[in-house]
């Protein structure tokens, strides 16, 4: 089941205007411009904003999410016959024949690589992916280094915001750690509106997996030439995972 801050209408409305800056979304652009990908499966695409930017460049897309919620936000926000969207997950998309060895590239950007709490759950969608690509088609994807402690950070007085939005006046957010557990960390992330004072608590777990623990799954998965690199935009907290189908 997705995250309320996903599959909650009144916050999957708020998703954007609260994190306008997607310039980490540069790196996947540059990775699709290489790779010279014309058709591309964005795995947990959210609101859509990578979609609208690839339609922009001319490139068909397939935008994947168990939330039905910030789907419906993205059908809005992309105009273009390119975009097609599916509320569901990529083994719902590899259940497609038509779609087998269909895409260039599957992206899963920021952490949508790290709800994947268990080991049969993300050697299912890794093979699932696989199976969309065509031969020799990459699977990009984000992953924060667990040495770097991220989660530290993750707290009330470093995280909070009070930010004022069109039809909505103030709205107040912060990211709380409640637990961890190994490699799973899970934390809150309350939404209070004060229009109206309705206040909509998610709560989320990810998974901190290490650089050996990814490759070995990749290579589990049949995925080849599997590179990891510092990610750019946050030098030192995180990996981009590059395979190859």
């Amino acid at each position: 089941m997705p995250d309320s801050i996903f599959s909650n209408p009144r916050l999957a409305r708020v998703y954007d205007p609260l994190d306008p800056d997607r310039s980490d979304l540069d790196m996947d652009l540059r990775y699709i411009e290489e790779f010279k990908a014309t058709t591309v499966l964005d795995v947990g695409c959210g609101t859509g904003t990578l979609i609208s930017k690839l339609t922009a460049l001319g490139i068909v897309t397939l935008g994947v999410d168990p939330a039905a919620a910030s789907i419906d936000v993205a059908r809005e926000k992309v105009d273009s016959d390119l975009a097609e969207f599916v509320v569901g997950t990529t083994i719902d998309v590899s259940a497609d024949p038509s779609l087998h060895g269909h895409f260039d590239l599957v992206t899963m950007t920021a952490n949508v690589a790290q709800v994947f709490l268990n080991d049969d759950d993300w050697m299912a969608t890794l093979q699932a992916s696989k199976s969309c690509l065509r031969p020799g088609g990459h699977l990009i994807f984000e992953a924060r280094r667990p040495a770097d402690r991220g989660w530290e950070r993750w707290t009330k007085e470093q995280t909070h915001r009070l930010v004022e939005l069109d039809g909505e006046g103030p709205v107040e957010e912060w990211i709380q750690v409640t637990k961890i557990d190994g490699e799973l960390v899970s934390f809150e992330s309350p939404t209070i509106f004060h229009r109206d004072g309705e206040r909509i608590d998610s709560t989320s777990t990810l998974r901190f997996r290490d650089k050996d623990a990814l490759e070995q799954s990749l290579s589990a998965a049949g995925f080849i030439d599997i590179e990891v690199r510092d990610l750019s935009y946050a030098p030192g907290r995180g990996w981009l995972i590059l395979a190859r189908g």
